[in-house]
């Protein structure tokens, strides 16, 4: 589905944060993306979904190289992967519906985040997405008003409607509840075996991706140093982040 050959990003006149990164991504998989601060993970994320620019390497995605397809191939990226801050940006005014049927600025048309018109057909997708994911009586509450897990959900639930094929979370329960964070990566986890989304997503904290996630990448320093199976690492691995 996605796969990235030598990744590297560099600072202008600065230092590399990524240096030749190299993996491939499957349809369905929940991987978790761990690393020391300053390792290059939220870079990584950004990378992936086209946030900033890349100094080098190859981005194929669907089996098509992207960059080759210019214009195109970013805007495809654009629509598919979505990447979660760790506190997502909503429209603080508007209600959990609008925010994920408006969607963010690089997927709506301006006159629809003006004017905040739905579609028929819209509604009904945007409700049906907001009821999998147990905010249906968030629907029509303003984003201002909820929790920070309740935002992440409706964050969710905005790119699944906008057509995201892949999620990439930034620290998507930094700062949660233990219970609130349980139900979060809950709700990512079954998009990826129901819905078949693939779920990219930066986890340090306890042993949340030993629990959730199918794969464990590890970051050092800019250079990807693990790539295993989901499971509790051992502490040779632990000593190698």
């Amino acid at each position: 589905m996605l796969r990235i050959s030598n990744l590297r990003v560099q600072i202008p006149g600065g230092p590399t944060i990524l240096k030749n990164i190299s993996f491939e991504v499957q349809p369905g998989q929940f991987i978790a993306i761990k690393g020391a601060s300053g390792s290059g993970k939220s870079m990584l994320l950004k990378s992936l979904a086209l946030q900033n620019k890349w100094s080098g390497g190859s981005y194929f995605f669907e089996g098509e190289d992207i960059f080759k397809q210019g214009l195109a191939g970013r805007l495809k990226i654009k629509r598919a992967v979505a990447y979660l801050e760790e506190k997502p940006v909503l429209y603080q005014n508007k209600t959990g519906l609008k925010n994920v049927s408006i969607g963010a600025v690089a997927q709506t048309p301006a006159w629809r985040r003006w004017t905040g018109m739905l579609r028929n057909d819209d509604y009904m997708g945007a409700m049906d997405t907001i009821e999998k994911l147990g905010l249906l009586d968030k629907a029509h509450q303003k984003a201002s008003t909820m929790s920070g897990g309740e935002r992440q959900r409706i964050a969710m639930a905005r790119a699944l409607v906008h057509g995201a094929k892949v999620i990439a979370a930034d620290e998507p329960v930094a700062g949660l509840d233990p219970h609130t964070a349980d139900r979060v990566l809950s709700d990512l986890k079954r998009l990826t075996t129901e819905q078949g989304v693939t779920v990219i997503a930066v986890l340090d904290q306890g042993d949340w991706a030993e629990r959730f996630a199918d794969r464990i990448i590890g970051l050092n320093n800019g250079e990807l140093v693990l790539d295993v199976k989901g499971r509790r690492l051992t502490e040779r691995e632990k000593m190698m982040l």
